[in-house]
C-alpha cells in the first residue's frame, strides 16, 4: 500500500489506489465473464469485437493514461510495457496488470498539487483535461467497463460477477 508521505499531494496517492483498486476489480469480473461465456453486442468497434479485445483495451487504456500525463507533466517516461497482443492477453493479464499499477505507483509521488489543477490538455482524443480530471477518467474507464459486463451478464441470465 502507498503510504501518504510518500505522495507529496494526497489526492494524487488516492486516485492512484482507487485505479489499482477498480483495475483488480475489472479484472475479477472479466474473469468471470470469460468463464461464464458472456458476449459482447455486435459492433465495428475493435476494442469489442471480442472479451479478450476488451480486456487489452482497458489494460492499454491504463498504460496510455499515465503515459499521457507524464509526458503533459514533463516527467520520465514510466516505462509501462505495451499490453499484450489480443492473442496473449488472457494467460499474461495478471502479471501484466501488477507491472502495470506497479508503474502507476512512481511517477506521481513528488508533483505538487498545483500541477494537477493550474492548467489543461488535450486529450489523444482531443477533450481537454487537467491532470486530476484525467487520473478521474482513468479510474472510471474500468469501473464502466465492470459495469456492462455485470449487465451483460445479467441480460443472459447469467449471475452477475463480483
Amino acid at each position: 500500500m502507498l503510504q501518504s508521505e510518500q505522495y507529496e499531494y494526497a489526492g494524487a496517492r488516492t486516485l492512484v489506489l482507487l485505479h489499482e483498486r477498480h483495475l483488480r476489480k475489472f479484472l475479477e469480473a472479466w474473469n468471470y465473464a470469460k468463464a461464464a461465456e458472456v458476449r459482447l453486442p455486435e459492433t465495428t468497434d475493435p476494442d469489442y469485437a471480442s472479451l479478450d479485445a476488451l480486456l487489452r483495451h482497458v489494460l492499454a487504456c491504463a498504460r496510455s493514461y499515465m503515459v499521457w500525463i507524464c509526458e503533459k507533466l514533463d516527467l520520465p517516461d514510466p516505462e509501462i510495457e505495451p499490453a499484450p497482443d489480443e492473442e496473449a492477453i488472457e494467460m499474461r493479464s495478471a502479471d501484466y496488470l501488477e507491472h502495470l499499477l506497479q508503474r502507476w505507483r512512481r511517477p506521481l509521488s513528488q508533483v505538487p498539487e498545483r500541477a494537477f489543477f493550474d492548467r489543461s490538455y488535450p486529450s489523444r482524443w482531443k477533450t481537454e483535461y487537467c491532470v486530476d480530471a484525467m487520473l478521474e477518467h482513468a479510474i472510471l474507464h474500468p469501473m464502466r467497463h465492470t459495469f456492462q459486463l455485470r449487465e451483460l451478464a445479467e441480460k443472459e441470465g447469467k449471475e452477475t460477477p463480483p
